[in-house]
Parts: structure tokens; C-alpha cells; sequence
């Protein structure tokens, strides 16, 4: 057994219990991610996370969702059109049972399976410990938009640190897919996690480090706070450069929110 898949679970039961309660009008309401809908931000979440339980069960499943997504996204249809036709149309409750019964079976079926397996992506493939940390990692991240929105302040568990491990292990490659050189030493981590358990990574450093909240700086890695609204220290050259082009999600190089922009809405 591993931790992770069990990680994911509870980070999606969390996001789960703060929706139960909602009418299904209310999943239609924008949030300040993109103008994404609570009922997109699910849709979302529900396609890829079928996804990546066909990468780990069924291959050739998975190909095939794989060659019709490529011939789909050659019309230059928008990634939101075609989870909303993938899912069917079905929005709200409806929308929320379907993510919860899909992500409680795949944990489980992740729970079962060789954390150093490999796994099909799109892109280079993945063991199974990292891509249900990637699931976790987009549950998290893209759920921040829903608690936001809500006005609910999440409180977070040390299996955030999934998380930061992707965005120290994304390092370099924050730098690389913007065509810039990586920097050869990173910047000392050091932060706080959530049950007051320290957590380092790299060289120490009292020249070149990220100091503070475990939840701050995987807001951050995950674009969903820019780091001049959290309160972490960040000294140097080369901590200040990552922390403004931290990513740790695929695909292309994206910019950060703008300061100010991403909050916990007043209700």
C-alpha cells in the first residue's frame, strides 16, 4: 500500500462535502478561475480523472479517448466544449454523484496497483504514484476556485506535502518550457506544513531560500494565488524568478494570476 491514492480520496471527499449542501442552480455560478463554473470545474475533473483510471486499467480504452480528443482539438473546438460533451450535459447533483462514485472506485483501483508501475499519459507516461498525484495535485488546485467562491477558507492536512513534492520536482522545468536556462543550484525550501511538521528540500541557504506556509507555496507551484498575496519569504535572485513562473501542472507555459486576483470571496 501507498499513501497517495488514499491522499486523493480525501482531498476529493473534501471538495465533496462543501458541494453537498448546494442547490443545483448554484453549480451554474462563476468562479475566478477563467469564469469557470462550479459544474465546468467538476466536468473537468470527472473526464480527466476517467482518463487517467483508463491509463491505469484499460490502455486501449485510453487510446482511443486519446485519438478522438487529438481529431476534436484539430477543429479547434475549446477544451470546456468538449468535457461538456463528453459528460453529456448532465450539471449539478447529477454532475457531483457521477465525480464522486468515479474518483471512490479509482482510488481504491490506484490503491491496488504497483505505485512503480508505468501508466499511459498524454505525453510521456507516468508511474501510478504520480499520476494519482497529479489527480490529487488538479483536485486541489482546481477546487481552490470552488472554495474561493464560496467563501469557504479551506483547511488543509499534511497531504499537501503530494503536492509540493510536484512543484520542488518541477523546479527546472518551470524554466525549461519558457526557453530559459535552469539555474544550476535551486533555492532552499523550508516551510511550515499544516500540522506544524517541517518540511526541506534542496541545499540549505540563507542567501537563496522560500520560507513559510506548505499551503502558501503549493498555491503558488499551482497558479492559484500569486505569491505576492501569500506571506512567504522569498530571498535571492533565483527564488523570486521560480516563484514568478512557478507551474506545477503540464502543458504549456501559463502566467500566473495577477496579485489580488485569486480570494476568498465575502458571503
Amino acid at each position: 500500500m501507498f499513501e497517495q491514492p488514499a491522499d486523493f480520496r480525501a482531498e476529493c471527499d473534501a471538495l465533496y462535502a462543501i458541494l453537498t449542501p448546494l442547490k443545483d442552480a448554484d453549480f451554474a455560478q462563476a468562479g475566478q478561475f477563467k469564469g469557470w463554473t462550479i459544474n465546468e470545474v467538476l466536468g473537468h475533473l470527472h473526464m480527466w480523472n476517467h482518463a487517467a483510471d483508463l491509463g491505469l486499467n484499460a490502455p486501449d480504452e485510453f487510446d482511443a479517448m486519446g485519438r478522438s480528443l487529438t481529431a476534436a482539438m484539430r477543429t479547434k473546438k475549446p477544451v470546456r466544449e468538449l468535457e461538456a460533451e463528453w459528460r453529456g450535459g448532465i450539471a449539478g447533483h447529477a454532475l457531483l454523484e457521477a465525480w464522486r462514485g468515479l474518483y471512490t472506485d479509482m482510488a481504491a483501483r490506484f490503491a491496488g496497483a504497483d505505485p512503480k508501475h508505468r501508466v499511459k499519459w498524454f505525453g510521456p507516461d507516468m508511474s501510478v504514484r504520480s499520476s494519482i498525484t497529479a489527480r490529487q495535485m488538479e483536485t486541489w488546485a482546481h477546487g481552490q476556485a470552488v472554495y474561493d467562491l464560496l467563501g469557504v477558507h479551506r483547511v488543509d492536512a499534511d497531504r499537501i506535502r503530494n503536492i509540493g513534492m510536484l512543484a520542488v520536482n518541477t523546479f527546472g522545468w518551470c524554466f525549461s518550457i519558457r526557453g530559459l536556462p535552469v539555474p544550476g543550484t535551486p533555492p532552499h525550501v523550508r516551510l511550515t506544513l499544516p500540522s506544524g511538521a517541517q518540511w526541506k528540500w534542496f541545499e540549505a541557504s540563507e542567501d537563496s531560500f522560500i520560507e513559510g506556509n506548505a499551503t502558501e507555496f503549493c498555491q503558488v507551484a499551482a497558479q492559484v494565488r500569486n505569491v505576492a498575496d501569500t506571506g512567504l519569504k522569498v530571498a535571492g535572485a533565483t527564488a523570486q524568478h521560480w516563484m514568478s513562473i512557478a507551474q506545477c501542472f503540464a502543458g504549456p507555459p501559463e502566467p500566473p494570476p495577477l496579485p489580488g486576483s485569486r480570494f476568498v470571496r465575502a458571503v
